[in-house]
């Protein structure tokens, strides 16, 4: 990007140009070269340029929100269905044709649209078909990393098979979350492997010693794309028994033609249960035997030269992770991943919580740079998951400390909807308020979310409005392109259907059975927080004395119902009767 010394406007771009000129392109050093002489010859029109640009990229975040609202809420959430179908690949899963990303944002939304229309008794078994292909489809192909769990950032083809081998912690504790809400949907053991065998990833290979998760692993070692997770098939011969490799080979294509460059990525082209029949092997044969081969191959690729590692702490990403481990220890009962979703909160509120700024990045015991509203919105997001799977005070405190900061620094007085940079940050020549999804989902998108969960949970009406004045101004942008604004689409929905928050009061144990009866199946209207006797960040509506027994309130607004004392009272209040 090349920019105007005093206006920082930029008047030329470009994503890559080679050291000599190739490709119809001219060499870097050629291009510079022009680009000095247009920069002396050309300076009024480009100075004419860069004023239009000026303006129109301020103008564009800025625009104030069209008068009322053109669609139902209704009528709105049913056109982006409409327009993600249209996208939705039926043959290979996931969205348009190659490249092709993963995408959590978008399957987070079509499954919540799947439940919603379920709960007000329409069948839209087409939704829940498209996240279950998707993540199926995902989870057998060569963007899974087969042999140490993770996914890589996005497949070069339309079947999923080839992979940018790139590893991102925002894309896999994202795919964690998605993961883990379909395994409350029906159990399924492609899913679990993938939640355990990319939870067993981050943990062994993304974790900081002192509690967070780092950044990425590179595409590249050796200088060469994926060569850390290639292999040429008469070496895998060598290192398994003769069953196997027959198990390993029919399961992960290597009797098949190579896929990448005389090389095989190992990917499933078909399903395990197939396999098994195919090869007239007992299952708990075949597992024992697909374990061994996986265990050897696995230990022979450790020898390699591994992908560079971006060893910084990234607060944004770090919160993707902490909210998906938290979900996925709860999907699968364990506890383990949840106490290491915990450390990773406690680093960054020890680390890059400082006089009430959140920083954005930490490396080498410096923390640096003012956190941006992704930073924010997406560890209140976390805290608030945190809660949800085990109440601590100072995760409480901290979300509430957090809100209060977003709000107070990004949130835009006049029009709704929260900023990119917060008040102190450097002033850029635009000043942006993200409201589209992308690999990352948008702050705005996120903030309105966790807001409305931490104002529920709080009985905080000024949260509340802070995320239902955000969703007022993002709203024609929503009805403009639907599709795009999945997770505003979701706060949406979450604003329209009235939610149901139970919060249980007791002994540890007695809340484990309690919470345990509530949280089955995929209810995303349903918040449930079980809060121990001894806890001091009581929400406000609630009595301040903790009962004798155990008891639940059922809260909706910012009033609570009486305490009801038993599970099955409890289900009869929420099923209506």
């Amino acid at each position: 990007m090349f920019l105007d010394p005093e206006s920082l406007a930029p008047f030329f771009a470009g994503t890559y140009f080679p050291k000599t000129p190739r490709y119809q392109m001219p060499s870097f050093i050629d291009l510079m070269l022009r680009i000095d002489e247009t920069f002396r010859s050309k300076r009024e029109a480009l100075a004419e340029q860069n004023g239009k640009l000026l303006k129109l990229m301020r103008q564009l975040d800025l625009e104030a929100p069209e008068e009322g609202a053109s669609l139902r809420d209704e009528a709105l959430l049913a056109a982006a269905w409409q327009q993600l179908r249209e996208q939705y690949d039926e043959q290979e899963g996931g969205f348009g044709r190659a490249p092709k990303f993963p995408m959590p944002a978008t399957l987070d939304r079509v499954l919540r649209h799947w439940a919603y229309t379920q709960q007000a008794g329409k069948r839209e078994r087409q939704a829940l078909d498209l996240v279950m292909t998707t993540l199926t489809k995902m989870a057998r192909g060569g963007i899974y990393d087969h042999l140490g769990g993770g996914f890589c950032r996005y497949a070069t083809d339309r079947a999923w098979m080839i992979p940018h081998f790139e590893k991102m912690l925002y894309d896999n504790g994202q795919l964690l979350s998605v993961y883990a809400d379909a395994l409350t949907i029906s159990p399924d053991p492609l899913f679990e492997g993938a939640v355990r065998e990319t939870a067993g990833w981050l943990l062994r290979e993304m974790r900081h010693p002192d509690g967070a998760f780092l950044a990425a692993l590179d595409a590249d070692s050796e200088g060469e794309e994926g060569k850390f997770y290639l292999w040429r098939r008469e070496r895998i011969k060598r290192l398994l028994s003769e069953d196997e490799y027959l198990v390993a080979a029919t399961l992960y294509g290597i009797d098949k033609p190579a896929n990448f460059e005389r090389h095989w990525n190992l990917h499933r082209r078909d399903a395990w249960r197939s396999v098994v029949e195919r090869l007239s092997l007992e299952p708990d044969q075949a597992a024992a035997l697909l374990a061994s081969a996986k265990e050897k191959l696995f230990n022979e690729r450790a020898k390699r030269v591994r992908p560079g590692l971006d060893d910084k702490i990234l607060t944004g990403w770090n919160a993707m992770a902490i909210k998906g481990l938290a979900k996925a220890a709860a999907a699968l009962d364990e506890p383990a991943w949840l106490d290491e979703a915990t450390r990773a909160a406690d680093f960054i509120r020890a680390e890059l919580w400082r006089d009430g700024v959140l920083f954005a990045t930490w490396k080498a015991g410096a923390a640096k740079h003012p956190g941006y509203l992704d930073d924010y919105a997406n560890l209140i997001d976390a805290l608030v998951t945190l809660l949800e799977a085990r109440w601590r005070d100072e995760d409480a405190a901290f979300a509430v400390a957090l809100a209060d900061q977003v709000i107070d620094r990004f949130m835009d007085e006049e029009r709704g909807g929260f900023f990119f940079t917060g008040e102190g940050h450097e002033q850029l020549i635009a000043r942006p308020k993200p409201s589209l999804d992308d690999a990352q989902p948008p702050g705005n998108g996120v903030i309105a979310q966790a807001l409305a969960r931490l104002g529920n949970l709080f009985g905080n009406a000024g949260y509340l409005e802070a995320a239902s004045r955000t969703l007022d101004w993002a709203r024609g942008g929503m009805e403009k392109y639907p599709a795009g604004h999945c997770s505003l689409l979701t706060a949406l929905e979450a604003q329209h259907y009235p939610p149901e928050l139970v919060i249980l009061r007791g002994q540890p144990d007695d809340l484990a059975q309690w919470r345990k009866a509530l949280v089955g199946g995929f209810r995303p209207w349903r918040q449930v927080v079980a809060i121990p006797h001894g806890a001091r960040r009581i929400p406000a509506h609630l009595p301040a004395l903790a009962p004798l027994k155990t008891v639940a309130y059922v809260c909706s607004g910012l009033s609570c119902s009486l305490p009801i004392d038993s599970v099955e009272r409890l289900q009869l209040v929420l099923d209506g009767q």
